[in-house]
């Protein structure tokens, strides 16, 4: 988040990270806030909106951390679905955000409801697999950055099903995966957010 100044985060599963993720958005308002208010495009600069489909897990976080003012918490049904025939999850009531991080640890294998076809993630020997990114990908712009936590199954879905260029990185080491747009800036808006956040030679 700070290394790439990022201005709005979607975290997918809130927890010990809807913390960090807070910290590092104050940090980055408070150096850079003026620059972002009168040249970029941002209408929710400084936010992350933190989804959940776990309403006891959202109040334990709210209660463990309650002075993040930056964050805006999510309650939404996370239900079996499909994408072009693919089981996945997805949940409903999104918020209406343009992030430019997407940070993804939930939901868990076990809550999502419903089946597709009499399948689900809630087999003890499957694992999770959210689709949600994949409903957005074309409103995304160059320089966004996905983080998939884990999950690494989850991981190649979205790998295997994201059709616009992405670079892929998967950290062994921390098990992470890193999923980053690397097209051409849109147009002026969208190239001055990516020259200020990454770098001019970053479209190189």
């Amino acid at each position: 988040v700070t290394s790439r100044k990022v201005t709005t985060v979607l975290e997918i599963g809130v927890g010990k990270s809807t913390a960090v993720l807070s910290d590092a958005l104050s940090k980055n308002k408070k150096l850079y806030e003026e620059f972002v208010l009168n040249n970029l495009r941002r209408s929710n600069p400084f936010e992350c909106h933190s989804v959940d489909n776990n309403k006891v897990w959202i109040e334990k976080v709210k209660k463990e951390y309650k002075d993040l003012d930056n964050i805006s918490y999510y309650y939404c049904k996370c239900n079996m679905s499909s994408i072009n025939s693919r089981i996945c999850t997805l949940f409903e009531g999104m918020p209406d955000i343009c992030p430019d991080l997407i940070y993804i640890d939930g939901p868990d294998q076990f809550s999502p409801e419903g089946d597709v076809r009499g399948l689900s993630t809630r087999h003890p020997d499957r694992m999770p697999m959210s689709g949600d990114v994949i409903t957005i990908e074309h409103f995304l712009t160059p320089g966004t950055l996905i983080v998939v936590d884990g999950r690494t199954a989850n991981a190649r879905f979205l790998k295997a099903n994201l059709q616009r260029d992405w670079d892929y990185y998967h950290s062994q080491e921390f098990d992470q995966h890193f999923f980053e747009l690397k097209e051409t800036p849109l147009g002026v808006f969208n190239k001055r957010q990516v020259e200020f956040c990454l770098g001019k030679d970053w479209s190189s």
